[in-house]
This record gives structure tokens, C-alpha cells and sequence, in this order.
């Protein structure tokens, strides 16, 4: 009989390259933690059987709801979820038991013949076709365009990543947008050929970021896991996933946001103080956006709040969040996002 502090532990995953990529990054980090083997269960999801666009299915929830079940039902021990894709609400019977280092939270561009997005619109004969699934990068990207005086075609898209940069190699499309964590996590960052700046592209909310999830009654595995949680980038992403929330949007609404630190804050572990060169970072700088998907109309706001004491302090992100959110919907961000979530 196996002892159940040895047996393999179960790591349920979607079965698409880049969830596979980034599973097998946490088995890694599990593995070197515990000793114990970690072994992927390839799960498949309503977000990867459906051929529906994200905003016509709901977003919210599509990619991990198969993944929480097999967790509650015992079948998998936790899951790895991009953060992105996980619903504002957490539900009392799973415990989000860590979110590691923050990856590069940017868009990236990937352009025919290496060009920019402010080479792909500076000839005025010509509309460039950019695709993408997501309302957010539409807004941002039309609105872009027409501050350059300019005007791009945004083409709705689905697929995985190797599908939508063909879209580009066979000349379907000018460029599409993808996150630059995404491409990292697949070895292929080298070709963006932009990273699209948070000035003028703020991300998905979590964007970078992944979730490790585990059922609550699963208190030793999740307490091992909790070692690889980074304080700083899940202050971060609560900051943002706060603001989501209170404008009841799901993750398909075209909602953008980012939540600085500097980096000198960004250390590796949560238990080793600043470094003796490093000066610990006090603030936390939160920015969102809410958009018409043809650019032509965008709220745009930000806040400035203290850093978390302490990691079990989340009541700061959380009013952060909460905070910008009433802002930004006193300046008309309700009637930007079409039908808010229920």
C-alpha cells in the first residue's frame, strides 16, 4: 500500500500546449518542494470543446469549471489555472492555494514582416486586420488607432496560440494580439514583434499570473503549496480581480487593469526581508480601464495605495479595487460594458 505522504501527487490540467507547458513548470516546483512525483491529469474543458467565441459563452468559468469539479470529486489532488480565467468568486469548498511569481503581465503583438503597431497603421491606404477573442484588447486597440489618427480592423479569433500566429504566417491576418506570458511559458516571446506598453494596453486583470487551486479539506497539501505563494504578486492581482468584481464584469467584459510595484519590491521569497540593497516599496499603484469595443469611448482612472503589510492582509487590494471601481463607474464605465455579469 502506498503511504500517503509518498504516492504521486495528481496535477489536473487543461490539455491545451501552453496549460501543459505551465502545469509542467508547477510539477517542477511542487516536486523540488516536496519530493513527492507529481503527475499531470489532462483534463478537457467547455472553454476547449466550444468553437463559440469567449464573450458568446460567458468567459468566466468556461476553462476551469471541469477542473474544480474533478478537484471537489477527489479525482486530482490541484490544479494549475491561468488567473485570468478563474471567476472573481471563490468558492468555500476550494482554496486558492498559491499564485507564484507574476510572469510578464504585457500584451504582445506578432506583425507581418516585424512591423509595430504604429507601422502597421501608418499607411492610411491600407486597414490592418488584427485579430484577437478579447473585447478588452479590441477597445484598447481601436482606441489606440484612432489617437494616432488612424483606424484598424479587429477580427474576433479563437484557437490556441500555434492557430492564431497562423493566422499571420499564411496572411489571413496583419497581426494578432496574444499575452507575452503565454508566449514565454512556450518558448516563443522571440516573436513578438512589440510588448505592447500598459500605457497604452493595460492587461486582463491576472493577466501573467497562475492559480493553484486545491480543495479546502485538502489543508496539508494546500499548506505545502502555500510555499510557493508570492506575497507581493497576489496583492497585485487581488487589487485588479477586486476591481472586476465591483463592476460585476466577468472575464470576458472589455476591462483592463494592472496593479504596480516597483521592482525593487519584487523579491523571490516571502520570507527573507529586503535585501540589504533594496529599499521595501510601500506603495501599490492600480490602474483599470473600461472601453466600447470600437475604441471610441474609454474610462480610464488609477490609485495609489499602501503595499500589505503583511501577506494575510487583503483587505488593502480588496478596497483598492472596490474603490476605483465605484470611481470609474461614476464616470459611466456601466454603460461601456454592455451587459454586466450577473
Amino acid at each position: 500500500m502506498t503511504d500517503s505522504t509518498t504516492r504521486a501527487l495528481r496535477l489536473g490540467t487543461r490539455r491545451s500546449k501552453l496549460a501543459m507547458a505551465q502545469s509542467g513548470q508547477v510539477a517542477e516546483a511542487v516536486h523540488a518542494l516536496t519530493g513527492r512525483p507529481v503527475e499531470l491529469v489532462e483534463i478537457t474543458t467547455y472553454g476547449d470543446t466550444s468553437r463559440e467565441h469567449l464573450a458568446q459563452i460567458g468567459g468566466t468559468g468556461v476553462f476551469v469549471s471541469a477542473l474544480r469539479d474533478a478537484l471537489l470529486a477527489g479525482e486530482i489532488d490541484f490544479a494549475v489555472h491561468s488567473l485570468k480565467d478563474l471567476p472573481t468568486t471563490q468558492p468555500e469548498d476550494l482554496t486558492l492555494a498559491a499564485i507564484p511569481v507574476r510572469e510578464d503581465p504585457r500584451d504582445a503583438l506578432i506583425a507581418r514582416d516585424g512591423l509595430t503597431f504604429e507601422q502597421l497603421t501608418a499607411d492610411e491606404s491600407k486597414v490592418a486586420r488584427i485579430g484577437t477573442g478579447s473585447p478588452r484588447r479590441m477597445a484598447q486597440l481601436n482606441a489606440w488607432a484612432r489617437s494616432l489618427g488612424r483606424r484598424v480592423e479587429t477580427v474576433p479569433i479563437r484557437g490556441n496560440i500555434d492557430t492564431r500566429i497562423g493566422f499571420v504566417e499564411k496572411g489571413e491576418l496583419d497581426a494578432v494580439v496574444l499575452a507575452a506570458a503565454g508566449l514565454t511559458r512556450i518558448g516563443r516571446i522571440d516573436e513578438a514583434t512589440q510588448l505592447l506598453s500598459p500605457d497604452v494596453v493595460l492587461p486582463a486583470p491576472g493577466q501573467g499570473a497562475l492559480a493553484i487551486e486545491c480543495a479546502a479539506v485538502n489543508a496539508d497539501v494546500a499548506a505545502r503549496l502555500a510555499e510557493l505563494d508570492d506575497p507581493d504578486t497576489r496583492a497585485a492581482v487581488t487589487a485588479e480581480r477586486s476591481l472586476l468584481a465591483a463592476l460585476e464584469a466577468g472575464c470576458s467584459a472589455p476591462v483592463g487593469a494592472l496593479a504596480d510595484l516597483s521592482p525593487s519590491s519584487r523579491l523571490r521569497s516571502s520570507r527573507e526581508g529586503p535585501k540589504a540593497d533594496e529599499q521595501a516599496v510601500t506603495e501599490l499603484h492600480l490602474r483599470g480601464v473600461v472601453g466600447t469595443t470600437d475604441g471610441s469611448t474609454l474610462v480610464q482612472m488609477s490609485t495609489t495605495g499602501h503595499v500589505p503589510a503583511s501577506p494575510d492582509d487583503v483587505a488593502t487590494p480588496l478596497n483598492m479595487g472596490r474603490e476605483l471601481a465605484a470611481e470609474m463607474l461614476a464616470k459611466g464605465a456601466a454603460g461601456l460594458m454592455g451587459e454586466r455579469a450577473l
